[in-house]
């Protein structure tokens, strides 16, 4: 799972970034019985990258203050986006 995050966000260009449900999907398929179940599990791997400094996890375009405790829709973009190259997507 930590492979195709990685992967998919080298995949895009500067300053975009990845949405959870894509890494889901290249993961288990197009159908949302197989890839929904695999959400949560892509959160708790992103939690772990991105203390471990390998992406970034953004909300609203900046990066998360907290890992382990943010709420709502988020993306993953590469550790050096900043919130000017997120507001793109």
């Amino acid at each position: 799972m930590a492979e195709t995050i990685l992967r998919l966000v080298a995949a895009r260009e500067t300053g975009k970034t990845v949405c959870p449900s894509e890494v889901a999907r290249d993961l288990a398929g197009p159908q949302p019985e197989a890839w929904s179940p695999l959400m949560q599990p892509v959160r708790r791997v992103a939690v772990r990258m991105t203390k471990a400094g390998e992406v970034a996890i953004l909300r609203k375009g900046k990066p998360v203050e907290d890992p382990d405790d943010f709420r709502g829709i988020y993306r993953l973009g590469a550790v050096s986006a900043t919130s000017d190259d997120a507001d793109a997507d």
